[in-house]
């Protein structure tokens, strides 16, 4: 991971998306600073997209409230825009009843790791989740990361995908992950493919959840808290801010900010 001061991206940007918990957030709460970030990226034209693991319900009051284009909420599954003359929408990447027969499944993963990993308990936004479950393992509830790689064993042994953030572990029936949220964001809000240019949108995270994110953007920028993560890295962010959680946040929003300059 270089420092963030070394990059220099040779294309305009044309936007951000962002992980929340401990990017954008600090203690659990977006700091001034960092809500700020979010709108001066916006004032400059840029498109503002946080993409997060944390369930639809959670999301709701900031999607309505932050200076963001959308939230993509349950790691791809779920998005959220807001509009001051029709309110807030939301864009379901699966139909209702692939919806309606995944959650009962899911309940049932979700029941017995709570049964059978000593500590385990569902996240308390789980009432909010409606694509998704999540067992808490740093946020309310501390797991040692024997048990983590316990619940995600038992995750993926269901045939779910299973993702560790800073906070949560993850897991869902079906492909979705936050890339193809972004992707298919960018299509439903824009009509435009990602892929194509991709070269031209910051990726910023905090965790291995990030990866896939991390992997498949050039510009990709870790908060320094990301160090926490490291040794389980496959695929580092290729920059690294100096300070952590939202204040690295604003940090690469004024360095964005200093390219279009």
């Amino acid at each position: 991971m270089r420092a963030l001061s070394t990059w220099l991206p040779a294309t305009r940007p044309v936007g951000v998306f962002t992980d929340i918990d401990d990017t954008l957030t600090t203690d659990g709460a977006i700091t001034p600073e960092a809500l700020q970030a979010l709108a001066d990226l916006k004032a400059a034209g840029l498109h503002v997209v946080p993409i997060t693991g944390r369930p639809v319900g959670w999301s709701e009051p900031f999607a309505a409230s932050w200076p963001v284009d959308a939230i993509v909420a349950e790691n791809g599954a779920v998005a959220l825009q807001h509009s001051a003359s029709w309110g807030l929408r939301k864009l379901y990447l699966q139909d209702a009843a692939t919806r309606s027969a995944n959650f009962i499944r899911m309940q049932a993963v979700l029941a017995q790791i709570e049964r059978s990993v000593p500590g385990a308990r569902r996240s308390q936004d789980s009432a909010g989740r409606e694509t998704d479950i999540a067992i808490d393992h740093s946020e309310f509830t501390q797991l040692p990361q024997s048990a983590i790689e316990t619940v995600v064993r038992m995750m993926q042994a269901a045939g779910m995908t299973a993702t560790v953030s800073s906070i949560h572990i993850n897991g869902w029936f079906g492909a979705h992950s936050k890339l193809t949220g972004a992707r298919w964001i960018v299509r439903e809000l824009w009509g435009r493919d990602l892929d194509a240019e991709i070269d031209r949108w910051v990726y910023v995270g905090d965790s291995t959840n990030d990866q896939v994110m991390f992997e498949h953007f050039a510009h990709s920028v870790g908060v320094a808290n990301i160090r926490r993560f490291e040794p389980q890295l496959t695929h580092p962010p290729r920059y690294i801010t100096p300070s952590e959680r939202g204040a690295g946040f604003a940090e690469l929003a004024r360095h964005v900010l200093s390219r279009l300059a």
